[in-house]
């Protein structure tokens, strides 16, 4: 079984930064495409950032430039960067893995076959 450990969440003021990390355990994987979700009280799981398997990167349009997702060399840890946070950025972030290369939008839950238990993320103002 594969299983993903988001860390790194926690409070931050506003216009601070958080550094999110996602680490597969369980077997050895080979690479894999992975995503970051986050969900808000009370509201959808939105899309926050992909990497793909060949390692191309996907944004939500209204993150892009202040997050930045990446990977480990040994291609099972993935990264969330997250710079000049906001209050609404407050929500519990998710990542998934995309193990068996699923057809599909990297922005799409559907693509991934395993996810974390989440990471809160609180931003006060």
């Amino acid at each position: 079984q594969v299983q993903l450990v988001e860390s790194g969440g926690g409070l931050v003021q506003a216009g601070g930064s958080l550094r999110l990390s996602c680490a597969a355990s369980g077997r050895t994987l080979s690479s894999y495409g992975m995503g970051w979700f986050r969900q808000a009280p009370g509201k959808e799981r939105e899309f926050v950032a992909a990497i793909s398997w060949s390692d191309s990167t996907y944004y939500a349009d209204s993150l892009k430039g202040r997050f930045s997702i990446y990977r480990e060399n040994a291609k099972n840890t993935v990264y969330l960067q997250m710079n000049s946070l906001k209050p609404e950025d407050t929500a519990v972030y998710y990542c998934g893995a995309d193990v068996d290369r699923n057809l599909g939008s990297p922005r799409s839950q559907a693509k991934y076959d395993y996810w974390g238990q989440g990471t809160q993320v609180t931003v006060s103002s």
